[in-house]
């Protein structure tokens, strides 16, 4: 058996006799690289941040930042890893290392105040920095003027969170800084330039990144397997249907760090090519169960409008660039953000095992708590949303934080309005049941009336009595059903101009 190995900072680093459990970010530290650190151990505080080479969107290869805490080391397998010691330059014998211009704008800038969740930001940054495209829409950036026009509130949003140099401040979203010294760390954000000519990461990307190692590591009597196909990686889940499948781990990480989860077996399928493949046809959009966010993000580029109001206000880019819809659908989690806006959209998931495939429609996957139709010999092999879309469409989601929080409520409207009528309505909702559900009373009292006050405020109060919402930590019963009932009337007030013109 060949022991995995990773590249980290240009050195081969073999990961046995680690455990298959192991975090890369407990692997690192236990190999003397310190600069990553554990924070929260659950992917909210960033200070754990590491770069991953991992297929690009505009270039073959993006440097892609991702909580070390909640990675498996294993399933990095013959990747390539930057931590926050790499991305300086060494200097000669005697002579101190040449600071990464991001690491020389936090320390000039008053960036780094305690320093230990520096790091992590500075990994971040670095991610930023080298996207393709951050300096071809710095122009845009830069002449955001708050008081140019009527959007001046817009205007004056965008310039706050998206510097001259298009830096994009989400991409600390998931970085926490204790010391409260948010400004400096700004301020270092947007006086970085582009990367030099002869910046060795830079030069990487026009490389293509390392093709997915297949795995099979065995340590203590427990197993991590990467199959190389999805046939293979079906066959081995129908004859260990108690295995744990693992994507992006940003929900497995938590269980395996806050709740000491072990398994016996794990099968990591991020990188099956038959799960990562996004199509555009004439009649459906195709989106692969385990492609990240930020890649259908990226790769769709608002030609799925409810989809791009999600994934700003999924998480934060740290968890998005290893979260799956895959992942996220396959939990079954009553307040996960993705399955409202799929209902709204009327997506149906194709489910795979080893005898074939199978079509669900996602307003008839969940059949519980944390359950579904899926058994446990199939995996969930891509997502497709019907085309031609709903041209009016919001996703509100109703949580303590702007970003980085969980659902209180989570609510998607698609709407179909011709002549001032409702046509077709679909709405999703999270947060107020046992699963995500289709608020399906509400969608029958909009649909053939005319969009007006009275209707929108009688929908609004069956909108209030769907679901069976509870008490609990996040918000009581009370608040989540009259969020519900605001949801709409806030949809109303939003979209009256714009249906009308």
């Amino acid at each position: 058996m060949v022991t995995p190995r990773i590249t980290v900072n240009g050195n081969d680093t073999p990961i046995a006799p680690a455990a298959p459990h192991t975090t890369m970010l407990d692997l690192l530290r236990e190999r003397g690289l310190t600069g990553t650190k554990e924070g929260c151990a659950e992917g909210e505080c960033g200070a754990c941040s590491i770069l991953v080479a991992r297929p690009g969107v505009n270039k073959p290869t993006d440097w892609v930042a991702v909580n070390a805490c909640l990675i498996p080391a294993a399933s990095l397998d013959g990747q390539e890893v930057i931590t926050s010691e790499g991305l300086a330059t060494p200097g000669e014998p005697g002579t101190p290392a040449t600071l990464h211009p991001v690491q020389e704008e936090m320390a000039v800038r008053g960036g780094s105040q305690c320093g230990y969740c520096t790091p992590g930001f500075i990994c971040s940054m670095a991610s930023e920095y080298y996207r393709p495209d951050r300096c071809a829409h710095a122009a845009d950036a830069a002449d955001a003027d708050a008081g140019a026009d009527a959007d001046a509130d817009a205007d004056a949003d965008a310039a706050a969170e998206h510097g001259p140099n298009g830096f994009d401040l989400h991409a600390l979203s998931g970085n926490l800084c204790r010391c409260t010294g948010y400004r400096p760390i700004r301020d270092a954000a947007f006086a970085v330039g582009a990367p030099a000519e002869d910046d060795p990461l830079a030069r990487r990307r026009e490389q293509a990144p390392p093709e997915p190692a297949a795995t099979a590591y065995t340590q203590d009597e427990r197993t991590f397997l990467r199959p190389g196909t999805l046939t293979e990686a079906l066959r081995l889940l129908r004859e260990r249907p108690d295995t744990v499948v693992v994507a992006g781990s940003t929900d497995w990480g938590v269980e395996v760090n806050i709740r000491s989860r072990r398994a016996d077996h794990v099968i990591a399928v991020d990188r099956l090519p038959e799960l990562r493949e996004l199509r555009v046809g004439s009649d459906h959009v195709e989106i692969g169960a385990a492609l990240t966010l930020t890649e259908i993000e990226r790769r769709l580029d608002g030609a799925v409008p409810l989809l791009a109001d999600l994934f700003p206000q999924f998480a934060s880019r740290l968890i998005r660039n290893g979260a799956t819809l895959g992942g996220n659908l396959g939990t079954g989690s009553p307040i996960g953000d993705s399955p409202p806006v799929l209902l709204a959209l009327e997506a149906t998931l194709t489910l795979a095992d080893a005898d074939g495939e199978r079509q669900v429609p996602l307003a008839d996957y969940f059949t519980g708590y944390r359950q579904s139709v899926r058994r446990r010999d199939e995996l969930i092999r891509s997502v497709r949303v019907p085309l031609p879309l709903s041209p009016v469409t919001a996703f509100h989601k109703i949580a303590k934080r702007r970003f980085d929080d969980i659902s209180s409520v989570a609510i998607a409207f698609a709407l179909d309005i011709e002549d001032g009528i409702v046509r077709k309505a679909r709405i999703g909702l999270g947060g107020v049941a046992a699963t995500p559900i289709r608020a399906l009373e509400t969608e029958a009292a909009l649909e053939g009336e005319a969009w007006t006050a009275s209707t929108v405020e009688a929908a609004a109060r069956a909108l209030r009595a769907e679901g069976t919402p509870m008490d609990d930590h996040r918000a009581s019963a009370g608040y989540r059903s009259a969020m519900l009932g605001q949801s709409l009337l806030k949809l109303y007030a939003q979209t009256t101009e714009a249906v009308s013109s």
